[in-house]
């Protein structure tokens, strides 16, 4: 039937083909764009390289979908901010 370990949701046998065999997915790590190319500072104006960084909608991508380093990813959405904030950037789109 099914087995618990401890408190939790339990957990399912796993029957049929490959059951006791656990396979390792290989994730190739992403880069940050922005170290790649050595970029000085993101700029609020540059709304082409920006524009790459949110989603049809306008939302900003997270770190684990763009690549981002944690202080270029800061930039990033700081200079979008800014860029919605002066309208060169629309805050969604129309649908």
């Amino acid at each position: 039937m099914r087995e618990t370990k401890g408190r939790g949701k339990p957990k399912a046998k796993i029957t049929g083909k490959g059951a006791g065999v656990e396979r390792k997915r290989f994730v190739r790590r992403k880069s940050c764009k922005f170290c790649g190319e050595k970029v000085g500072g993101l700029d609020f104006r540059d709304t082409l390289r920006i524009s790459k960084f949110t989603s049809e909608r306008g939302k900003i991508l997270p770190r684990r979908i763009s690549g981002n380093c944690a202080r270029h990813q800061r930039d990033l959405a700081r200079a979008v901010k800014r860029a919605r904030s002066v309208a060169l950037m629309p805050y969604v789109t129309a649908e």
